[in-house]
This record gives structure tokens, C-alpha cells and sequence, in this order.
């Protein structure tokens, strides 16, 4: 069996990672967002390109929303 202050302090390095990871996945899916809108504003030229952008910034927002849920998660069984 594991010692409960392990187990703690195991979680509390998982939610530490996790935060870690939304901060930067956060500040990547500002700059997409951002790409995304400065894309629509100058359509329709480049609009060949704006399905592959909408769903890399979709998948990036997708992941963020995930990541959020497995640390809220995290938090409620420390």
C-alpha cells in the first residue's frame, strides 16, 4: 500500500504538470485564435487556407477544454 503523503504528493506534481501545460496551451491557443481571426478578416483572399487553420485552433481549443477537466478532476481528490 501507498502512503497517503506519497499519493499527495504525487497529485500534487500531476496538478502542477497539468497547470503548466494549460498556461502553455493557453497562450498557443490565444495566437490561434488570433490567426484564425486575422485570416477571416482579409477574406476571401488566402481562403483555400482557412479550414486547415479552423481546425487546428478547434483541435488546439479541444485539448485546453480536456486538460481543464482532467485537472479540476485532480483537484477535487486532493
Amino acid at each position: 500500500m501507498v502512503p497517503a503523503a506519497e499519493t499527495d504528493c504525487e497529485n500534487q506534481k500531476a496538478i502542477e504538470d497539468l497547470k503548466l501545460q494549460i498556461k502553455r496551451l493557453n497562450s498557443k491557443a490565444g495566437q490561434m485564435k488570433m490567426d484564425l481571426h486575422d485570416l477571416a478578416e482579409g477574406l476571401p483572399t488566402d481562403y483555400q487556407n482557412l479550414t486547415a487553420v479552423a481546425a487546428e485552433t478547434y483541435e488546439i481549443y479541444r485539448h485546453l477544454d480536456e486538460l481543464k477537466s482532467q485537472l479540476k478532476n485532480l483537484e477535487q481528490k486532493s
